[in-house]
């Protein structure tokens, strides 16, 4: 798919990733005109009509809009973040269909795999078990949109792609403490705890579990690459293939804020799912994906970001 011919929809496009896949359509040369970024206030898109009127006369639907947050957001909210994530993919792409969209983009999570899923993850065990409790409702609610994807295709010969996307992190990523994920919650703990001379922060859970993080510029590209180049109904991992443990994320973003106190663990709070690595071949293999920013350089970047706030 030639994108730059294309009238394209990004939900979610003024976000934290939907801004940087945005940019990178501007950067191909595609004129602002033909990308259009639905806002919240004007577009809920858990409503029907709503999706029915920002497909229309769209030829690249490209789905990031979600309800998402930390372990700590998903125990409070896990009923709204399953109905919300789930009615607005299951509506956009039946409008997306019936408008006769050439092409649907929709962007998954890590979260979707079961809990003890094979280390690293491949696409083939997606449906090898239940996901990690703490956060099955948002990742349930994704997953459906992958079932949605194929049975479009078979049925319909719908053209929709399904990616499944690890944690991101990077400038502009979402800092509030109630909402946000591991690394910037971390981030500015650590730079709090700093600023104000406290000799120790409390970081939830044992610091044992492993994560897997992609830059998000990265998974921007990865997104467009997967747009232009992917047109089948299977799931493809999108991540880094790289894998740190809580603590020495803790220990590494002390480092770079130079924080010379103490990390506690909070062992009575979950530590989440044990451990996330993804396989990243298929996303290579199919269209031709590679992370290209290595986690000090971008760990460095949205610090970087972060502390010019202040």
């Amino acid at each position: 798919m030639n994108l730059v011919e294309k009238k394209i929809l990004v939900t979610g496009g003024a976000g934290f990733l939907g801004s940087f896949v945005v940019e990178k359509l501007f950067e191909k040369g595609i004129p602002k005109e033909n990308i259009f970024i639905p806002r919240l206030k004007d577009f809920d898109l858990r409503y029907r009509a709503n999706c029915q009127k920002v497909v229309k006369g769209q030829e690249l639907v490209i789905h990031l809009a979600a309800n998402v947050g930390g372990i700590g957001y998903n125990q409070e909210k896990p009923a709204e973040l399953f109905y919300d994530n789930l009615i607005m993919g299951v509506e956009l792409m039946e409008a997306a269909r019936r408008a006769g969209v050439e092409k649907f983009v929709s962007v998954g999570s890590i979260c979707s795999y079961p809990k003890f899923t094979p280390v690293p993850f491949r696409e083939e065990n997606f449906w090898a078990g239940y996901p990690e409790e703490t956060n099955a409702p948002y990742g349930l609610a994704k997953k459906m949109l992958t079932v949605q994807a194929a049975a479009y295709c078979q049925q319909y010969g719908f053209n929709a792609i399904s990616l499944l996307q690890v944690n991101l992190y990077g400038p502009r990523d979402n800092f509030n403490p109630q909402s946000s994920h591991v690394i910037p919650a971390l981030i500015r703990k650590i730079y709090e705890a700093k600023k104000s001379g406290s000799d120790y922060v409390e970081v939830w859970g044992t610091g044992r579990p492993t994560r897997e993080f992609l830059y998000v510029e990265d998974a921007a590209e990865g997104i467009i690459l997967a747009a232009e180049k992917y047109n089948k109904p299977e799931p493809v991992n999108l991540g880094s293939g790289f894998e740190i443990s809580i603590k020495d994320l803790a220990s590494k973003i002390a480092g770079l804020l130079d924080f010379k106190g103490e990390i506690r663990w909070d062992a009575s709070k979950p530590d989440g799912q044990p451990r996330r690595l993804l396989d990243v071949s298929k996303a290579e293999k199919e269209f031709g994906f590679i992370a290209k920013t290595t986690f000090d350089e971008g760990l460095k970047k949205t610090i970087d970001w972060y502390t010019s706030l202040f």
